[in-house]
């Protein structure tokens, strides 16, 4: 298989890692195609790629449709390769995150349909209860605001704070709690370092997807948040291909029995959120 050359390039200034599963190529026109039978599709660390491969891609090819996965270090150089074309479709975040991207860097990618999400869990570091809690217990947190944002409330739900009702995940940060009830110290970090410096903490409240690639069990949370749609990872697409019939295959397939069935059979999904338009799919 020939990988076009603007995606080697992309890879070799982003540190991507390219794995075809099949040939597929992004077209450079503007326009959407119609008759586009290869699709690429990017992703980040976590268990997405994992359950595209597994439940999708045999959905996608009985249809005639072959695919190629790729590889990305983080958010930005992902949702720009999806911007100027790269690749055809991302499945690695949620559309708070997304929007917050696309006013950034002056894309105009949008969500296709929601899949099957893993939500943040708050676990237990040198602590391993929620009773453990105590005065100046450090619980880790992600340092930008939109995960921020997801980490405190998961904060509130076990009763250790109380956030102000003006708090806004576009801005949130910790001056939106307004009563420390347990006495806890936040601290700041990556989100990708979390997992990796959970023993340097009490407690620490991850994104799902770093859960997942760091190895740890969802079920064995402390806490999992309550996980809105505006924080359900989804598929994500260029604007203009939102209705073409490629994108829209991708849809089918991942609001399909077949794939609903898919993941309630596999253990390792256990504790995801899954879309209602995929419960419906199920029953």
């Amino acid at each position: 298989m020939r990988i076009p050359a603007r995606i080697l390039a992309t890879a070799a200034i982003a540190g991507i890692a390219i794995t075809a599963t099949a040939c597929g190529a992004s077209s450079d026109d503007d326009a959407p195609s119609d008759d586009k039978t290869n699709i690429s599709v990017g992703f980040n660390p976590g268990p997405y790629r994992e359950y595209f491969e597994g439940g999708i891609v045999p959905l996608l090819e009985e249809e005639g449709f072959a695919t190629e996965s790729i590889d990305f270090t983080d958010g930005i150089t992902t949702n720009a390769a999806l911007g100027q074309g790269e690749v055809d479709a991302i499945i690695m975040q949620h559309e708070t995150y997304q929007n917050s991207i696309n006013e950034q860097e002056g894309l105009s990618n949008r969500i296709l349909v929601l899949v099957p999400t893993a939500p943040m869990g708050l676990f237990g570091g040198a602590a391993s209860s929620l009773d453990d809690v105590a005065e100046g217990s450090t619980v880790a947190v992600p340092n930008e605001p939109a995960n921020m944002y997801r980490a405190l409330n998961v904060l509130e739900k076990v009763g250790w704070v109380e956030l102000s009702d003006s708090i806004d995940a576009a801005t949130a940060s910790p001056a939106d709690i307004t009563e420390n009830v347990a006495g806890i110290e936040l601290v700041p970090m990556e989100n990708a370092q979390q997992v990796s410096s959970l023993s340097d903490v009490d407690f620490s409240a991850i994104q799902g997807n770093f859960i997942i690639s760091g190895g740890l069990d969802l079920t064995a949370a402390l806490a999992l948040e309550d996980l809105g749609e505006e924080f359900t990872v989804g598929v994500s697409v260029d604007e203009k291909n939102l209705d073409t019939p490629w994108a829209q295959a991708l849809k089918d397939a991942f609001t399909s029995p077949e794939f609903a069935e898919y993941i309630a059979g596999d253990p390792q999904y256990d504790g995801y959120t899954i879309p209602a338009d995929l419960q419906a799919a199920a029953e």
